[in-house]
């Protein structure tokens, strides 16, 4: 049995329109998020004033008495504001469109709130430089990355999580938080489990890292991970990134860990000890099918012998474990 069912052309097709489309629409959202949030002229003792405002609450700063300089500067910046926002209107229609299309052709699909957070992250620049998903909603990139559907992948379950990768200390305006509350202000952190945060639904958020790149993060940010060693594998390799739709029908982007590396990862999480045995069986099924997937279907993440010789050595056994059951034919040699 096949281990992937490849897409037709017309899915296949799909997925470079809803990327190229999504592109589009992050790039407009970017620059709006990039503009003042708003600009005002405002007369104070009978003289007018340009005023910036910084949030939605109305605190403003004075950018100075009115004079022809900032006029044009107040025109050009609503000008500029109607343009991009009619891009965003624009492409939110033509994503709207495709997202039907691709619902219609039965292709991978994503958690609606974990779509939330990916698009925010997407926006404020911290998805795949900051930034990258490491649980079983990272499936649905793969599925791509092979080219089509893998099968009897597990689904994901009611929690999300997340990896620092960044290892330079990043701004304080790339903080984690401040993306998790404006995607859902009711996101509070778990006093008992501090590198986790819950909505009100009782969605879950776990942000985990790597001892390299734990100094990277905002130090007042969280949640706060703690720093696993066995997250340094997943940082290996070549990440693979795809743009997917949400069951809400919104997009959002997939920046996730080397295929390889993420599954030999699931092989040895369903046999570490104090790992939830209710998710031991989801870890092995996960690893092996991908493992499958990678071998017949992705030739440019090759197990080959280079591969195997670098791989850390808590890891060999896992790869070895898979090789003796793989029934077809090796993409490189071993």
């Amino acid at each position: 049995m096949r281990a992937v069912t490849p897409f037709s052309d017309e899915q296949a097709r799909n997925l470079i329109n809803i990327r190229q489309q999504y592109e589009v629409w992050c790039n407009a959202e970017r620059a709006l998020a990039e503009m003042p949030y708003n600009l005002r002229i405002k007369e104070v003792s009978g003289n007018a004033y340009l005023y910036e405002l910084t949030d939605r609450e109305g605190n403003m700063k004075s950018l100075g008495r009115l004079d022809d300089e900032k006029q044009v500067q107040f025109n050009a910046y609503k000008r500029d504001k109607e343009e991009v926002k009619a891009r965003i209107e624009a492409s939110r229609t033509m994503l709207a469109e495709r997202a039907r299309i691709y619902r219609s052709l039965h292709l991978p699909m994503l958690d609606p709130e974990a779509g939330k957070i990916l698009r925010e992250a997407d926006r404020r620049r911290l998805l795949g430089s900051h930034l990258m998903v490491v649980g079983t909603n990272a499936m649905p990139a793969y599925h791509i990355e092979a080219g089509g559907a893998i099968r009897d992948v597990p689904e994901e379950t009611l929690d999300f999580d997340l990896a620092w990768t960044a290892e330079p200390p990043a701004d304080e305006i790339s903080s984690i938080w401040m993306m998790l509350k404006a995607v859902d202000r009711t996101y509070t952190v778990n006093t008992e489990r501090q590198f986790q945060a819950r909505n009100a639904k009782a969605y879950e958020v776990e942000i985990l890292a790597a001892p390299s790149t734990i100094d990277g993060m905002f130090r007042k940010d969280q949640p706060r991970p703690i720093p696993l060693p066995e997250q340094e594998w997943l940082l290996l390799g070549r990440q693979v990134d795809h743009v997917v739709i949400a069951r809400d029908n919104a997009p959002a982007r997939i920046v996730a860990p080397d295929p390889r590396y993420f599954a030999l990862h699931k092989l040895w999480m369903a046999e570490k000890a104090g790992r939830n045995p209710l998710k031991r069986p989801k870890d092995e099924k996960q690893g092996m099918l991908l493992l499958d997937a990678v071998a017949e279907a992705m030739p440019h993440y090759p197990m080959d012998k280079a591969f195997v010789s670098s791989l850390p050595p808590a890891l060999l056994p896992h790869f070895d474990r898979w090789k003796a059951q793989w029934k077809g034919e090796p993409v490189s040699p071993w």
